[in-house]
């Protein structure tokens, strides 16, 4: 049972309520009129009929989100973390000061349109993404209540990138695996690794002889090298848990590592892709992406970068129909979701297949 008083020109509201078998009432003032004391105080009695202990401490939005990426996200890999420090920048330039408990739908949803005019969907879905995460941890700790970027709409200003520029067709995969039959350069079997396995271009710098497993044809994915000023040196984590594994190759590329490995000394640090006179004591993503660029060009196949033959890979296998599950899992995604937007466009195609199978099975049953 609530009581208010008005105290000077406002009004305070006094829940009862016990703990541990001692009295230990929640007030809190400030209220403008009885009324809104009333509400409050409503909504504070409802939560604690649910069992939920009412937060009524403002966490500022900002140092929220900095102190949820410390303690839920600790051992995030550096391209990753910096992604998440540009979100945190942008949350400091717009909701500095701002209780996270403040925030509505509406607001939420009008922040997301002011900060798409200047950039790409894919952009703001990344951001929405960090936030998103912070918030539902929030409603677990008993601060927020409701999901406020629930349902939220994505816009972007900047046209992202087309698709046939991100990725390989499958015609063009086997143009491109056909001419590195016989690699002559530590780049090209970056390249043909990239496409046959999905790797990210940490994970591929990362690997080492040991990861190689010739008799089972697998390969070991536990680790990255930091290959730019914003990444730790040497080796470091996987990006996520889920990256941490072991994935199947084909007897062709595995042949052509073996035979890599007899012929070329090994180094101190057992890697792959070692290049001595390189800063980061690796192939360069920038040169490979050179490398990639003028023998595509050459081909006259319209170039992608390194990341595109992730996308390659992955983009294949959901074209030869592997189950999405599968092809999240062999990407080391955090989850299906994050597999689910990358390649909407791809799963929306392939369900329009299905809708014409389905509908010529059960004609022909009629029939």
């Amino acid at each position: 049972m609530a009581s208010f008083t008005k105290r000077g020109k406002t009004w305070q509201y006094t829940v009862s309520r016990m703990v541990n078998g001692k009295s230990d009432p929640i007030r809190k003032g400030g209220y403008a009129t009885k009324k809104e004391a009333q509400v409050a105080a409503s909504e504070i009695e409802s939560q604690l009929q649910k069992g939920i202990t009412p937060h009524l401490k403002a966490e500022p939005f900002d140092r929220y989100f900095e102190e949820w990426l410390k303690v839920f996200k600790p051992n995030i890999s550096g391209n990753t973390r910096a992604r998440y420090l540009n979100s945190l920048e942008t949350i400091k330039e717009t909701f500095s000061g701002v209780p996270i408990q403040n925030i509505t739908k509406r607001i939420y949803q009008a922040f997301l349109n002011e900060y798409a005019k200047t950039r790409s969907k894919e952009t703001a879905r990344k951001i929405n993404t960090h936030i998103r995460a912070c918030v539902r941890d929030a409603i677990d700790e008993g601060i927020l209540h409701v999901d406020f970027t629930r349902g939220v709409v994505l816009t972007g200003a900047v046209p992202p990138k087309r698709e046939e520029e991100k990725h390989l067709s499958l015609f063009e995969s086997k143009r491109l695996l056909n001419h590195f039959k016989q690699p002559t350069a530590l780049s090209h079997y970056l390249i043909l690794l990239g496409l046959t396995s999905g790797l990210r271009f940490g994970e591929l710098v990362g690997l080492t002889r040991k990861d190689f497993n010739f008799k089972t044809n697998e390969l070991n994915v536990d680790k990255q090298w930091g290959y730019t000023k914003k990444m730790k040196q040497g080796f470091g984590p996987t990006k996520n848990e889920q990256s941490v594994r072991k994935i199947k190759l084909d007897g062709n590329t595995m042949k052509l590592f073996k035979e890599l490995f007899n012929r070329s000394p090994d180094n101190i640090y057992g890697l792959v892709f070692f290049t001595q006179t390189s800063k980061y004591k690796v192939l360069c993503n920038t040169a490979v992406n050179k490398v990639l660029k003028k023998t595509l060009t050459n081909m006259n196949i319209q170039p992608i970068s390194a990341h595109g033959l992730r996308h390659t890979h992955a983009s294949i296998l959901l074209y030869k129909r592997a189950s999405i599950y599968y092809v999240s899992e062999r990407l080391g995604h955090s989850d299906i979701e994050t597999t689910n937007s990358y390649y909407a466009h791809i799963i929306k195609e392939l369900r329009d297949q299905d809708d014409k199978i389905a509908i010529s099975t059960f004609e022909e049953l009629v029939g």
